[in-house]
């Protein structure tokens, strides 16, 4: 199957509450390891200063289920979540996996990096001998991987890490690394995303990416786009509170500005998001999330960010023609 044939499956299957995206994916990584024997994807996962949200939201991919990702689609050779091993042993399978594979594997960072008084804020590992920084570990590991994917928001921008005042100075893995990363933002993010993106890096290598380097097949289209409310906002009839059926523009949704395809993939097995459960989206795949889109509940025109952050702003006459 060619690349193009593997994206347009993806974004059909994306349509509707069912969706069986993850099976397809999972079905084509297990055809291609039959006719090319393209094994599975090497992946060092290094969790840094996050919530652990996005690893969570990894475990409840629902078909294929976690052990099938792991056995049928990836080769897991380090993860401060999910490997048995620790300490010493743990840090010895990361140094000899990076050894043995550089090149060849892909590096997955969740979470900010801190970078105030050299990182000290986030250590992922400690010895007798020293404490190993998340900066440290990106530092060393992303040169040599031949991927760098950044998972959820905070790795992607910063996120809630980096979020005002900012006192331990993180940053997203595009300010501490010199190469391509690829942005898989969310907070937390879609398995869907996660999961197609991987498959995509290991039979076609980097998808097609947007300005902010995310993959366009999830985020090339605004959630306002193919929200279920668009007739009311195209009507100019807003919701006056929380509860009420019509467009929620009028409570903070950053809908109009945020690039994602939450209303036509949804959650929790693809069956809800956001807007259908009556709260409006708050633009957790953006750049400036979450400093960009406070107050939550206040229209986007009023949203208080700093000025450096600011993005044009959006109004009940804009974006028509998505």
């Amino acid at each position: 199957m060619c690349k193009n044939e593997f994206n347009t499956r993806c974004r059909e299957l994306s349509f509707g509450q069912d969706s069986q995206l993850s099976k397809y994916v999972l079905d084509t990584v297990q055809a291609h390891g039959k006719s090319k024997s393209a094994g599975k994807l090497p992946v060092i996962w290094l969790e840094t200063c996050d919530s652990g949200d996005n690893n969570i939201a990894f475990m409840n991919t629902t078909y294929p289920y976690l052990g099938q990702v792991l056995s049928g689609l990836i080769d897991l050779l380090y993860s401060n979540a999910f490997m048995a091993a620790q300490g010493k042993a743990a840090l010895n399978i990361l140094e000899q996996a990076a050894t043995e594979l550089q090149g060849k594997f892909t590096l997955v960072v969740e979470g900010a990096i801190p970078l105030k008084d050299n990182g000290l804020y986030t250590v992922i590992a400690r010895t007798e001998n020293y404490s190993l920084t998340a900066l440290e570990a990106v530092t060393w590991l992303g040169p040599l991987a031949k991927y760098v994917v950044a998972l959820g928001t905070c790795a992607s921008f910063g996120g809630v890490s980096a979020a005002r005042p900012n006192v331990t100075g993180s940053v997203g893995v595009r300010n501490v690394l010199k190469r391509e990363i690829i942005n898989v933002s969310g907070c937390p993010v879609n398995p869907d995303w996660f999961v197609a993106t991987l498959a995509h890096l290991l039979h076609y290598g980097t998808p097609e990416l947007d300005s902010l380097n995310r993959p366009a097949l999830f985020y090339g289209n605004t959630v306002h786009r193919h929200c279920q409310r668009r007739s009311y906002f195209d009507r100019e009839q807003f919701a006056e509170k929380l509860g009420d059926q019509e467009c929620m523009f009028s409570l903070g949704c950053e809908g109009p500005r945020t690039g994602a395809d939450c209303p036509y993939r949804q959650w929790i097995n693809h069956v809800n998001w956001p807007v259908r459960a009556n709260t409006p989206c708050i633009g957790c795949t953006n750049e400036d999330f979450p400093d960009g889109s406070t107050p939550f509940f206040t229209p986007l025109p009023e949203k208080n960010a700093p000025s450096h952050e600011k993005q044009p702003p959006a109004s009940p006459g804009g974006d028509k023609d998505e």
